[in-house]
Formats: structure tokens, C-alpha cells, sequence
């Protein structure tokens, strides 16, 4: 089983982080010296897929526009002997291939999925969302992969919530535990009520499924009212005896999807980088010393105007 193409969903008008998404995509929002998508690629491309199907919305150029040529900047920077700080865009001009499609209204995950039938034969492919950022030595997606091909069918990457949480995600009901990170699933729940949730097993963004995911996208098309769910489709797929497996994936997940979780991304990847570590560190450590340029409200100066 060969996965080499991937979509991704990239259409959403970022409300969380207005005004700041008013004229730039969340997908583009800066984590280190990288935009969020950046990292979705490299993630990808890891695990052998070069062929990425991005799904956008108005505003969006600024997405192909990081990912195209810039002849000018190249040479800008190749006479002041600093292209290293192009390398890591250089890299993936050289390896993917992007097509772009345009989802003309927010008409829910699986409508998004939907649109990119076309450029998908009768194969196995990978879902990336952009909310989610997975660090990880194994890359999700590779795990993915892995577990697909062992047990012939779709995958989908879960990881353990706490109860009071479980209302914000889509939750797996559990057919069999294969492994103590390998279930099959049985049935799925969008954003269940704690007390009537399945499992704490919450679904979080990769993905890798059958083609056949489009047959069942088209089939709940008729009767979904308001959003097609991607979920919906996953469940009408296991009515007609397709397998679904769902695997905890190794790693670190940030949710990137609001501004408090995009700053946990930053301050945890910086954390985690050799050259920016020790920086952080040390402003962490400084809060409460009188050096810090972080607001202390003992340091504050009041008097009478």
C-alpha cells in the first residue's frame, strides 16, 4: 500500500484569531521561523507523500505564495551568502506537487475532503489538519501508514482526553483492542456528552483512508442537514464493511486552533529546540527577578499625576 497524496483542509476563516486573519490564513501563523503548514508539509514529505491537495478559501494566497518560487529573495540573499535561509522551502519546491481548490463555502470537513475526489484514484491517502501539530521522532503519519498497511484499511489517529474534554472532540467507540494502542472502532460520535461518550478516545487530525470514503461522502450528501461530517462518512464507510482502526499515536500534539494553544505551541517547540531553549529558559527563570521585562505588578510604579 502506497500513500502518497494527502489533503488538506485549509478553507476555515480563522475567527479565533481575528483581526490578525483578516488578511492572513491561520494556516500561515508563525510557529519558530516556520508558518504552521510548513511543518504539515515537512511532516508529509517525511513519510514519502509529495503530492498535496490543499483546500482554501478566500485570502488563502498567501499559502501558494510560500510555497512557489521567489526568484528575486533567492538572489537577494545568494549575494549576501545567506540562501541557507531559504533551504527548507527550496527543499519542498524540489520534492511536492500542490494543487489548490477552492471550497466556496465553509460546507464542514467532509464537503472539504469531497472536493478533491477527483485527484484521488482508487487508492489510500492521508489526511493532515492544519490545527494540529504533531512532534514526534516517528512522524504521525508514518505511524499511520504503518498500522494501514499491516491491517488493510483506514486509520485514524486518537489520543487519550481527559472526561471533561471528551465534548470537544469526536470520540471512537471501541469493536476490539488489538494492541494497548490499537483499537478497531465500532462506531464514532461527534462531540458527545461526557456521560454518553464511548471511550475517551478522541480523534485528532491524520488521517489515512480507503478512496472509498468518497462513495459514502456522496451517499450522507443527500440527507445531511447543514455540514457534511467527515465522522458521518467514516461511520457510513464501516456499515458497508470497511475496517477502521484508530491508533494512538506517539508524540507531542499541539492544537494550534486557538491563539492559547498557539501560544503553548510556541513557548513547548521553542522548549524543545537547541538554539532557542536555552533562551526561553532563562526568561522563565528571570519572572521574578527584578531583570525581567515581564509585567510584575510589585514593579509598578504609581504616584500622583
Amino acid at each position: 500500500m502506497d500513500v502518497t497524496k494527502a489533503i488538506i483542509p485549509a478553507a476555515g476563516l480563522g475567527t479565533r484569531f481575528l483581526p490578525y486573519t483578516k488578511a492572513i490564513p491561520k494556516e500561515m501563523l508563525p510557529l519558530l521561523n516556520k508558518p504552521a503548514i510548513q511543518y504539515i508539509i515537512e511532516e508529509g514529505l517525511s513519510a514519502e507523500i509529495n503530492n498535496f491537495l490543499v483546500i482554501t478559501g478566500k485570502n488563502k494566497d498567501a499559502i501558494a505564495n510560500h510555497f512557489d518560487a521567489h526568484p528575486e529573495l533567492e538572489t537577494f540573499l545568494k549575494e549576501r551568502n545567506k540562501s541557507e535561509l531559504m533551504a527548507s522551502t527550496e527543499k519542498i519546491l524540489r520534492s511536492t506537487y500542490f494543487t489548490y481548490i477552492r471550497q466556496s463555502e465553509p460546507l464542514g470537513l467532509g464537503h472539504a475532503i469531497w472536493l478533491a475526489r477527483h485527484a484521488i484514484g482508487k487508492e489510500y491517502f492521508s489526511i493532515f489538519l492544519p490545527d494540529d501539530i504533531i512532534i514526534s521522532k516517528v512522524p504521525a503519519i508514518t505511524q499511520l501508514i504503518k498500522i494501514a498497511r499491516q491491517e488493510k484499511g483506514s486509520v485514524i489517529a486518537v489520543q487519550e482526553v481527559s472526561p471533561d474534554s471528551v465534548s470537544s472532540y469526536g470520540i471512537v467507540g471501541i469493536k476490539k483492542q488489538i494492541t494497548p494502542n490499537l483499537f478497531q472502532v465500532s462506531h464514532l460520535v461527534e462531540k458527545p456528552h461526557p456521560k454518553d461518550a464511548p471511550s475517551n478516545l478522541a480523534i485528532i487530525g491524520r488521517y489515512v483512508l480507503s478512496s472509498k470514503i468518497f462513495t459514502s461522502l456522496q451517499d450522507i450528501s443527500g440527507y445531511a442537514m447543514g455540514e457534511l461530517q467527515l465522522t458521518d462518512a467514516i461511520s457510513h464507510m464501516m456499515k458497508n464493511n470497511e475496517k477502521v482502526f484508530a491508533f494512538k499515536v506517539q508524540g507531542v500534539r499541539y492544537d494550534i486552533g486557538t491563539p492559547i494553544g498557539w501560544m503553548k505551541a510556541v513557548i513547548g517547540m521553542a522548549l524543545q529546540d537547541p538554539y532557542y531553549a536555552p533562551h526561553i529558559k532563562k526568561f522563565i527563570a528571570s519572572i521574578d527577578t527584578p531583570e525581567s521585562f515581564l509585567y510584575n505588578s510589585s514593579k509598578n510604579i504609581e504616584h500622583q499625576l
